[in-house]
């Protein structure tokens, strides 16, 4: 088996019909399997993926366990020498599959590819990043981001000295896609299921640095992404009394916890190689 695609449902049944209609649209040359695990939604998916979708494996979790575990129940029971986290609010174009396959065949020493997202209207949407210093999600929340500093500081995070039309190393990439190398996840081991939503792509893309597999972002290979913050609704002060924005702001004490506060790679500035240059993955 080549590729085993991982897509997590949580009251996504539309949505995870879409992704899965999408890849069987475009099927991908390469041998695959598809596994849904079903947060327990209570939506349906279930029985709609016996009626449509017989050939892919459903995975009941019995409760809500969040992204990490939730996403962790299907890698178990992957068995592709390659594991694809798929959001489900992500639709394949053609060929995109197998181009990341193919990129990460001819190169042996990356552990983790994102392709390049888009939004809908076709503009870029962020799904690389750099590690963040313990001040980003403060400036990302506050009115602080607006002052010079925070500013500056953003956009380092966000990478907007970045094109993103060239393939290259990163700090982490967004979980609404990745794809990992098998060998290296038993080196590197699952997401860290202490987080129940956010950082844990931040952890797992760190982890996979300290292990010595690469994090590429690759631009030969995109996909649509129909993506909304849910916890960036609103405004900075209404937001803070949602759930879903505790939820984030719960993930990041414990990544910083686990991290402490500097967001660079030891050794080197986050982003950049040793000599301090942008490190840059050959297409």
């Amino acid at each position: 088996m080549d590729l085993s695609i991982v897509i997590l449902n949580y009251k996504t049944q539309k949505l995870t019909r879409q992704c899965i209609k999408t890849v069987m649209l475009y099927e991908p040359a390469v041998e695959h399997e598809i596994i849904v695990v079903d947060n327990d939604s209570g939506d349906g998916v279930e029985e709609m993926l016996r009626k449509h979708y017989p050939e892919v494996k459903i995975v009941q979790s019995g409760r809500n366990l969040g992204y990490a575990a939730g996403n962790n129940l299907g890698i178990r029971q992957a068995t592709g020498r390659y594991v694809m986290i798929l959001n489900p609010d992500i639709t394949v174009r053609p060929g995109s599959i197998e181009a990341v396959i193919r990129y990460m065949d001819e190169h042996k020493d990356i552990g983790m590819v994102g392709p390049r997202l888009v939004k809908p209207d076709g503009s870029v949407d962020e799904s690389c990043y750099r590690f963040p210093g313990y001040m980003i999600p403060i400036y990302r929340r506050t009115p602080l981001g607006r002052l010079a500093a925070g500013r500056r500081a953003l956009d380092h995070y966000l990478m907007a000295d970045y094109d993103r039309r060239m393939t290259r190393e990163v700090d982490w990439l967004l979980g609404a896609v990745l794809v990992v190398r098998r060998s290296a996840l038993l080196n590197v081991g699952l997401f860290d299921e202490r987080y129940f939503l956010y950082f844990e792509d931040t952890d797992w893309c760190r982890r996979f640095w300290q292990a010595g597999h690469r994090v590429v972002y690759f631009t030969g290979a995109e996909m649509v992404h129909y993506h909304e913050r849910l916890s960036a609704r609103g405004s900075w002060f209404t937001s803070l009394f949602r759930r879903s924005t505790r939820i984030h702001i719960g993930s990041c004490i414990k990544y910083f916890r686990k991290w402490g506060k500097s967001g660079c790679l030891r050794g080197q500035e986050s982003g950049s190689g040793p000599d301090g240059r942008p490190r840059v993955s050959k297409r």
